[in-house]
């Protein structure tokens, strides 16, 4: 088969497609990518080995009336060229992942009569999608509460978030080792988005020193009981800052000399799969993918949402691994709270509590939602005979 994959602008819709692109190239199908110029998907995707065509697309701003003719301008010029390229390379299924470039590429698809199959990251549904909701034959979703956000005669099925096979691949000693951490240490693993957190990286940074010590005294052996003269498990901290605040947070922890040892500051990290193989707790907020790639791989975490996101998305997403008890949330209104110290030393502290976590998580079943979609995908034209 010859399918064409859309989506693009943030992580969150690229990794999903990224993850069932490689799914499908593994089984003998033929991937083409279509994204932005200058999105993240125009570097990811080449990388990944995916021919790649670029339309143009933007949003709108509702306070700027203006910015929605020239979006929908742009969308409408780029819905042309996507129905010239689909005509020419004649696929068998398009499938969108939001963001505004699968607009254009939805709407080629439909009026070619090409069967068009949208997913959906999170528990509301996105603009994008609900546009294309209507023209398509599947819906797939992550949440069965997004469903509620969609007016469309599409099949529907709720098949989780779709995660990189490379997730699983990683050696935990290995990877422990690249990032300079102790073998036997326990390790948590902080991080924001690509630019960073900034309240969760400064509240990290502030209660440090609290975090260690309690920690070191609060500890639940993971083996055998130490020997009296062996100090508790020891705690190592790898802070995914993000670029933005990289410098200010070096700047911070050289002044805490009893911490820096146990802190291991990175400005960005491509290698996420071995970042979670290396960890024992993730505290992070709580995207759509995040929450994919630490539910699949059973990390027990702290996550604390983003409060700004549309509809409070990420609070709503992450309830999905709060009410199943593979996660515990804290708002982020509570980061200079005693709560969150309370919260962070219990997760890093306590084996025990960190094991009923990682029950609960396999106990939620998605972690086949990558090869779930690729099936549907590659039925869904036969579904349509």
């Amino acid at each position: 088969m010859k399918i064409v994959i859309t989506g693009g602008g943030t992580a969150g819709h690229i990794n999903p497609a990224l993850a069932v692109a490689q799914e499908l190239r593994s089984l003998g199908h033929e991937l083409h990518y279509a994204g932005t110029p200058r999105g993240l998907e125009a570097r990811l995707v080449p990388q990944e080995g995916f021919p790649y065509v670029a339309f143009e697309a933007a949003g709108f701003d509702r306070k700027k009336p203006l910015s929605l003719i020239t979006s929908s301008a742009k969308i409408a010029v780029s819905a042309m060229r996507a129905r010239r390229w689909l005509a020419t390379l004649s696929p068998d299924v398009v499938v969108g992942f939001g963001g505004y470039v699968s607009i254009p590429v939805g709407l080629a698809a439909s009026r070619l009569k090409i069967p068009l199959a949208i997913h959906e990251q999170n528990s509301t549904g996105g603009m994008a999608n609900r546009f294309l909701a209507r023209r398509a034959q599947l819906l797939a979703l992550a949440y069965e509460a997004a469903a509620k956000d969609f007016k469309t005669e599409a099949t529907v099925e709720v098949v989780g978030n779709p995660v990189r096979a490379s997730l699983f691949e990683a050696d935990r000693a290995r990877s422990r080792a690249s990032f300079g951490l102790s073998q036997d240490a326990t390790v948590l693993l902080a991080f924001g988005g690509s630019l960073g957190a900034r309240h969760l990286n400064e509240a990290l940074l502030a209660q440090a020193e609290r975090l260690l010590a309690q920690a070191e005294s609060q500890s639940t052996p993971q083996v055998e009981p130490q020997a009296a003269s062996q100090p508790s498990p020891n705690l190592q901290v790898l802070h995914i800052t993000g670029t933005r605040d990289f410098d200010e947070a070096t700047a911070t922890l050289k002044r805490m000399p009893q911490v820096a040892p146990h802190w291991h500051l990175i400005d960005y990290c491509d290698r996420m799969g071995e970042a979670y193989a290396a960890a024992d707790a993730v505290c992070s907020r709580a995207g759509a993918t995040t929450l994919a790639e630490i539910g699949t791989l059973g990390l027990p975490s702290l996550l604390v949402p983003y409060p700004y996101a549309a509809a409070d998305e990420q609070t709503a997403n992450a309830r999905s691994l709060v009410d199943a008890g593979a996660a515990a949330m804290l708002a982020d209104s509570e980061l200079d709270s005693p709560l969150f110290i309370e919260r962070l030393t219990r997760l890093v502290s306590d084996a025990d509590y960190r094991a009923d976590m990682r029950s609960a998580a396999a106990s939620l079943g998605k972690a086949q939602a990558r090869q779930t979609l690729a099936r549907l995908i590659i039925a869904l034209p036969k579904t349509l005979q």
